[in-house]
């Protein structure tokens, strides 16, 4: 008889999805620029049905308060990340740095960060292992985890 777990069982597929596309979503924020949004000044030729009249609507307000919170929440989002990246162990940290928070993430690979990044170079079992731990982590700080389906009986 099989020991009894009361822990969840991990997708580790599903999870790892789930932190790459946290760090997509980093990288996004990070490294591409925010454009603002402008008010419109010119009239609509359009005809505009009236709504209801307990709505009040201001458009530069809007506007400026998307300017303003939208970086915002982009930068904070950002320090969180870096925040548990930050608490990793050296050889977890130096991975997720090298292989996810970079403005070359689509021109590196795994096999060039074990190969070429770590000096010494590592195995590719070492390096899925160490990956695997920091992206545990990750899903574990960021609520990410995904847990395996229950067969149905």
């Amino acid at each position: 008889m099989g020991q009894m777990s009361f822990l969840p069982e991990i997708d580790r597929k599903r999870t790892q999805e789930a932190v790459e596309g946290i760090f997509e979503r980093y990288r996004m924020y990070k490294f591409l620029t925010f454009e603002e949004r402008e008010a419109s000044i010119t009239a609509s030729p359009t005809e505009r049905f009236h709504g209801p009249t307990n709505v009040t609507s201001d458009q530069t307000a809007n506007i400026a308060i998307y300017n303003v919170d939208t970086p915002a929440k982009q930068k904070s989002f950002c320090e969180r990340i870096e925040r548990v990246v930050k608490r990793m162990p050296r050889m977890e940290r130096f991975l997720i740095e090298e292989r996810y928070m970079t403005t070359e993430h689509d021109y590196i690979t795994d096999q060039h960060v074990y190969n070429h990044v770590f000096q010494p170079p590592i195995s590719e079992g070492k390096y899925s292992k160490i990956r695997w731990r920091a992206f545990y982590k990750l899903a574990c700080d960021l609520n990410l985890l995904v847990e395996k389906e229950k067969a149905s009986d």
